[in-house]
């Protein structure tokens, strides 16, 4: 009867951890890498959406590959979907969930990119 009840203790742990798991990586927006790119629209795509970008919301027209770059530094080419095209030159902040891809994006000042982001991209004013 022990047994069965330390058995029935961490199956039941094991289901709580995996759906704990499975929230965090498709439903929360909470957590994910921030990385840091550049709108150049002459790498927009117009049309549905291509390379891996999801449209879960709908609306989304316009398709971007642009180089990002984490907080460190570190980059690499990001593609993602917009409902409409982006102010050229505006910096942007992606959300980037495990799974998922960009979850988010927003538009940043200069100023507000990290130093190891900021020597990538010159200071537009």
């Amino acid at each position: 009867m022990r047994k069965k009840t330390i058995v029935g203790i961490a199956v039941a742990a094991v289901l709580i951890g995996s759906l704990i798991c499975i929230w965090q990586c498709f439903f929360s927006e909470a957590g994910g890498t921030y990385y840091y790119a550049q709108i150049d629209n002459s790498k927009l795509e117009e049309g549905g959406p291509r390379d891996g970008v999801i449209d879960m919301q709908g609306g989304m027209a316009y398709s971007y590959t642009l180089p990002a770059y984490d907080e460190k530094g570190g980059g690499k080419d990001i593609t993602f979907g917009a409902s409409r095209e982006l102010r050229e030159g505006a910096f942007i902040r992606l959300t980037l969930k495990p799974v998922r891809g960009v979850v988010e994006w927003s538009e940043v000042q200069y100023e507000e990119l990290p130093e190891a982001v900021q020597e990538h991209y010159t200071d537009p004013v």
